[in-house]
């Protein structure tokens, strides 16, 4: 009796310990994968890390040191674009990720979109973030910069310029991070300097979170001594049918607007993956819930936008923007380099098709607002439906709320809680 007892006292510890073992050698397995696994360009090894983490549901970490056979360097130095494709998680660790002079495309963009092609079928769960210092920087000699109505060499910088069978205007390849119908994403602590065109745009996507992202661009680059004009340097910009996204921590200096809310087209179609557009997911006039901006949640924005706007709201052509809630926004300008416009709300340029028609901008609930532009609050369309409070300004003529457009295009908007300065102070 005592021999039976002892082998199964035996017996259980040994299980015991069998299971122990197994799930120490299941916790030592990687969950990680790195593009130091791999051979080839940086871009190739990046996206071969990407691929082989596909379904497996590793997480890609992009480290700080860049190892290849015999040399390691500090930089990832891209001549094509980061494919991030569905199921994605992408760590950015205290690293440096830079274009080439050779590259005239995007830094990350979602796979399922790019030149060529037509058909755009919808991605989920990308998710994108930086641990530490994570700088996104732009070339040292850019291919091109600005967007589609820039001519390089002539409005905007672009080493293309001239080049025989090079596309002479700028296009979505200029935007930093470029996502189309991408689903349930985040992207997070980034800084991105020297944008080439749009620093990060979204097309046609949500739902998702942008958080604790720094900008830093001037809107011209020194290069070889010489100051050239890049146009179009905007910071985030959430494009036609982007929907339920939360956006918080926006901050820094940026070229032209820092925050753009836009759905506006110039033509009634223009094709998917093309050179000819900002927008690679294609644009339309089509008046559905699908194109609409809805569900827009910005918080905590606080930098200087190129002497443009800080937060811009446009739409036009029947596109409409609605439930928006923007809640915290510092004005950065300083006296002798003002914003036009700390928020300014439609434009009545006739290229667009003039002031929206009444209820198309709609539902917005703006609150805590320091301004330090020429204008603070800036209406140049129309609004409907909606709240701003909490405004203190600092702006130029004298008046928190500016009615460019006519307050005849203005219904239902409750005000409160107006404060003019009385003193000048710097802004940063």
């Amino acid at each position: 009796m005592r021999v039976c007892i002892r082998r199964c006292r035996f017996s259980l510890v040994s299980a015991v310990m069998v299971s122990l073992l197994a799930g120490s050698a299941l916790a030592e397995r990687p969950l990680t994968i790195t593009p130091n696994e791999f051979e080839g360009t940086d871009s190739q090894r990046i996206n071969q890390a990407i691929q082989a983490a596909a379904g497996k549901g590793l997480t890609v970490v992009i480290p700080k040191l860049n190892q290849k056979p015999g040399a390691t360097s500090e930089t990832w130095l891209l001549d094509s674009a980061i494919l991030v494709r569905d199921n994605t998680t992408l760590e950015l660790n205290h690293c440096h990720i830079k274009l080439s002079d050779r590259c005239r495309d995007n830094i990350i963009r979602s796979a399922n979109c790019g030149m060529g092609i037509t058909d755009i079928k919808p991605m989920k769960h990308v998710h994108i973030y930086g641990v530490g210092n994570v700088l996104l920087e732009g070339a040292d000699h850019p291919r091109a910069t600005g967007d589609s109505a820039k001519t390089l060499g002539k409005h905007s910088f672009g080493t293309d310029a001239g080049v025989e069978g090079k596309s002479q205007t700028g296009d979505w390849r200029n935007i930093g991070i470029l996502f189309a119908k991408v689903e349930n994403f985040s992207i997070k602590n980034l800084h991105l300097k020297d944008s080439h065109s749009w620093a990060i745009s979204l097309e046609r996507s949500g739902p998702g979170r942008i958080e604790e992202i720094r900008f830093t661009s001037h809107g011209f680059k020194m290069i070889d001594g010489k100051r050239k004009a890049i146009h179009n340097q905007d910071g985030l910009d959430l494009r036609q049918g982007c929907h339920d996204i939360i956006v918080e921590g926006i901050t820094g200096e940026t070229g032209d607007d820092l925050v753009a809310v836009t759905n506006i087209t110039v033509k009634r179609y223009l094709t998917p993956g093309t050179d000819t557009t900002m927008m690679v997911s294609g644009a339309t006039f089509r008046k559905t819930v699908a194109e609409d901006i809805r569900n827009i949640f910005i918080r905590n924005v606080a930098g200087f936008g190129g002497g443009d706007h800080i937060v811009r709201f446009l739409n036009a052509s029947g596109l409409k923007i609605y439930n928006v809630v923007l809640d915290g926004v510092i004005d950065k300008s300083t006296p002798d380099r003002r914003c036009a416009a700390t928020i300014k709300i439609g434009d009545a340029n006739p290229a667009w098709g003039g002031v929206t028609p009444v209820g198309d901008t709609s539902r917005f609930a703006i609150s805590n607002i320091i301004g330090n532009s020429k204008n603070t609050i800036l209406i140049a369309g129309s609004l409907t439906d909606s709240s701003l409070s909490n405004i203190i300004s600092n702006s130029e003529n004298g008046e928190p709320i500016t009615y460019r457009s006519g307050k005849e295009h203005v219904e239902n908007v409750k005000i409160s809680n107006l404060i003019q300065s009385k003193k000048e102070i710097p802004s940063r």
